[in-house]
């Protein structure tokens, strides 16, 4: 295998839920067969997410596109067949049967890759899934210890609109996802 430097960016489809373990198995592999300066970087692509269990935040990260691997090689000779052959690799993003994989166009690198470092940095974002009519307790601000009812539901701004009884009427209060849990 002649080493050029054209690395070019290819999508790995792996069994979804096992990204990282195929990922550390490709790893392996280049390593066990001395090829691994044919590949620049495997990602797997995840973001931060914040569940609350038991009124406790848990962080967790989670796999962003699920079954795929991003992988930044030059793929010469042999290197895509020792890929295909790592336990848990389905085939390349792309591929004709028995043809070559495809790269990633520049323009979709910049993107995935861009999107890869936006999750890196963003804020948390919170894994709660709540439905219109469901009560709720207010954990936090000033009308903490309450219970309600919620009306509407605002995903992209993660607020609440719940219905609380204050002085005997029903009033709507505005909330985000963290000042309430469930009952």
């Amino acid at each position: 295998m002649a080493e050029t430097d054209t690395k070019k960016w290819y999508v790995v489809r792996a069994i979804s839920g096992s990204e990282n373990k195929v990922k550390d198995y490709i790893e392996k592999e280049l390593a066990h067969q001395g090829v691994e300066s044919y590949v620049d970087d495997i990602l797997v692509p995840k973001e931060k997410v914040m569940q609350v269990r038991n009124g406790k935040k848990i962080s967790k990260e989670k796999v962003f596109f699920p079954g795929y691997i991003m992988i930044n090689a030059n793929l010469e000779g042999e290197l895509p067949h020792i890929i295909k052959d790592v336990n848990g690799v389905i085939g390349f993003l792309g591929e004709t049967k028995g043809g070559e994989p495809v790269p990633l166009r520049k323009s979709e690198v910049n993107r995935l890759l861009g999107k890869v470092d936006e999750l890196a940095t963003q804020p948390e974002s919170v894994a709660i899934s709540f439905d219109i009519g469901e009560s709720v307790k207010v954990v936090d601000g000033p009308f903490n210890s309450f219970t309600g009812t919620i009306e509407e539901i605002n995903e992209d701004k993660r607020k609440l609109k719940v219905m609380v009884k204050i002085f005997g009427r029903k009033t709507p209060v505005e909330l985000n996802y963290m000042q309430v849990e469930k009952l």
